[in-house]
């Protein structure tokens, strides 16, 4: 038998206190959590099943697979019907559930069975949890940086001349999985793919795709139209790395840019602009500081270097120039123009503010960055500007 909640007990109970400071907020008296992000979040592991956590009461993990899960609170289930029964007399009045990222008729299966009671929507109030993360999930966090990486100081060395975008990824994704890379990007909310990473070599990054990343690529097929498209790397293109990063179960997320021989004096231009507004954000992004009013300096900076038109896009523009990441790739907070979020200690933020020049491709850097009290910390320390492939 394996041990369910597999946390150290002090940062579980750190978790579920947070967690109970969020039900006090929205007078709720207990939530019901079905997501893998937040069962991982709350337990170190994932499970089919739901955790049942009362305002004034212990956890319940109703567990349906697999079998061999024990501890305190453990309750072996085969419907969701059958958690009333656990629950006895102590059936909340106000339910909150995952109604973001829970299907409908799931959602309604699940309000059958705590009938009478109030449901409303905790999604929001999870997100703004786990936006802050706990000393733990930082480490984490920066151990999968450090192995990140290391993968990234290798990539010049897995070039071959000739090689497609294809090709090189498929490399760059081999020793990221032999480093201990997870393979998984968790994304939550409208229907974003990805697999792996992103690899975008010379007009592909111009391509514009149905999702709202920052960069784009036709993809190598219409049921996945993102990222590389088999085009062969030549001299004067730019080729973007924007691999996975989950080593942990916490990701960061790091892109560099990288060249054959050389690209043109715009593409440089614009990387640098990258760097210096990446090096900006770590300035500014300080706990009270605004989402937004980080946005309009990213832009303005773009602005001012006379870059507007290439910023964040070209054909097709990003709306945002960074985002909160940890178990997934988009969490709290969102760098954008209309973000109402204020940065605060224990966030960490992916900064991506990036261009695409026609004629070379897509250029600039993106770091992962954790706001601490007094410092803003980088977690991804690979070599900032151009780095040449060796052939």
């Amino acid at each position: 038998m394996k041990q369910l909640n597999i946390l150290e007990p002090q940062e579980a109970r750190l978790r579920f206190d947070n967690l109970r400071r969020q039900l006090e907020a929205e007078k709720a008296d207990a939530a019901l959590i079905t997501d893998n992000a937040n069962i991982y979040y709350l337990t170190g592991r994932v499970f089919d099943g739901y955790i049942y956590v009362a305002l004034n009461g212990p956890e319940i993990y109703f567990v349906r697979r697999p079998i061999d899960l024990e501890g305190d609170g453990v309750v072996a289930i085969r419907k969701p019907e059958d958690m009333a029964q656990s629950i006895g007399l102590n059936m909340p009045q106000r339910l909150g559930m995952e109604l973001d990222v829970t299907t409908w008729s799931v959602a309604e299966r699940l309000k059958k069975a705590f009938e009478g009671a109030e449901t409303i929507n905790f999604s929001p109030a999870m997100r703004r949890l786990r936006s802050a993360k706990t000393p733990a999930e930082i480490e984490n966090i920066r151990q999968s940086g450090i192995r990140q990486e290391r993968v990234y100081r290798r990539i010049p060395h897995l070039y071959r001349e000739g090689m497609t975008d294809l090709e090189l990824q498929v490399e760059i994704e081999r020793i990221s999985r032999l480093e201990g890379c997870l393979g998984q990007f968790r994304i939550s909310g409208d229907s974003m793919e990805l697999y792996m990473g992103n690899i975008l070599v010379g007009e592909n990054a111009d391509t514009p795709t149905p999702y709202d990343f920052a960069m784009g690529g036709e993809g190598l097929d219409p049921s996945l139209p993102v990222g590389c498209n088999g085009t062969v790397i030549r001299p004067g293109d730019t080729v973007m790395v924007d691999v996975n990063g989950n080593y942990t179960g916490y990701m960061t997320d790091m892109t560099r840019t990288f060249i054959a021989d050389h690209t043109s004096d715009l593409a440089a231009k614009a990387h640098q602009c990258s760097i210096e507004i990446c090096h900006r954000m770590q300035t500014d992004a300080r706990p009270g500081a605004e989402a937004r009013s980080l946005y309009a300096t990213a832009e303005a900076m773009a602005r001012e270097a006379g870059l507007e038109r290439y910023f964040m896009g070209h054909r097709q523009k990003a709306g945002f120039v960074g985002h909160g990441v940890g178990i997934e790739i988009n969490e709290m907070p969102v760098i954008a123009p209309r973000s109402r979020d204020i940065i605060a200690p224990g966030n960490v933020i992916a900064f991506e503010p990036k261009f695409v020049i026609p004629g070379a491709g897509a250029v600039g850097i993106e770091n992962t960055y954790c706001v601490g009290a007094d410092r803003t910390e980088c977690l991804t320390n690979a070599p900032e500007q151009f780095i040449t492939l060796l052939a």
